[in-house]
């Protein structure tokens, strides 16, 4: 992972200003590209940590910025203030995600394989990665940790061109029961590939070493490492690496 560095890309959206990060190794050859959707907190020191050891397997990694680059949370208070706008308005999350994955797909700093993208979220990052996906973007995979399953309207899955995973904490007390069934039937109705991993026992946050709040949101190593290795298997099968 030492070779992995991290760069600022800053960008502008409807007249504002954010910067994102890129993950990846200089002077590698090309690679897959992954867009990263980061939890509630945004841009920050655990999101770069997750993206460095997830490029460090070989992939070009943007963590997007969905708030703007003068919006940083540092509790809870303020990440809840800066997420719920976007959880409440999906036509503007779904832009700001579309538009990370054009600055992934127009950098030049580091070499992209050619329809080799993908995207994968936390929290509320994993509803951002679904719903890139509900987009219509041309993505091999959509991938969520412990997210919320819910969208405005279902048919959209119609337009997902990739596969499609969710892993889910069996005990997640802030992803509520009926989003499950829900989403199958979505799922379904749509004719995706998805898969739905459900872990016993874990609750919200699974992957996040900080968290700890027992029965809500509480880190969970082995969980982790089977939810991380779900996800790099089925990227390693839709870009056939």
């Amino acid at each position: 992972m030492s070779k992995v560095i991290v760069e600022s890309l800053v960008y502008h959206h409807a007249g504002k200003a954010y910067e994102s990060r890129l993950v990846y190794e200089p002077g590698a050859l090309p690679q897959p590209g992954l867009v990263m959707a980061p939890n509630w907190m945004g841009v920050g020191e655990g999101a770069e940590r997750i993206a460095k050891e997830v490029a460090s397997q070989g992939y070009v990694v943007l963590v997007a910025d969905l708030y703007g680059q003068s919006v940083r949370p540092s509790n809870a208070d303020e990440a809840g203030a800066a997420m719920m706008p976007l959880k409440n308005d999906r036509g503007e999350l779904r832009k700001r995600m579309q538009e990370a994955l054009a600055q992934l797909l127009g950098q030049s700093k580091a070499l992209l394989e050619p329809g080799k993208v993908a995207t994968f979220g936390f929290c509320f990052g994993g509803c951002c990665a679904l719903e890139l996906a509900r987009t219509g973007a041309d993505l091999r995979a959509a991938v969520s940790f412990h997210g919320t399953l819910d969208t405005p309207n279902p048919a959209d899955a119609q337009r997902i061109k990739g596969s499609v995973l969710v892993l889910h904490g069996a005990s997640d007390p802030l992803v509520p029961k009926e989003q499950l069934p829900a989403f199958e039937e979505e799922m379904n109705a749509a004719k995706v590939d998805w898969q739905l991993l459900s872990y016993g026992g874990a609750v919200h946050s699974f992957t996040d070493p900080s968290a700890n709040v027992p029965g809500k949101m509480q880190y969970d190593r082995r969980t982790s490492e089977r939810a991380f290795r779900a996800m790099h298997n089925l990227l390693d099968e839709v870009f056939q690496r």
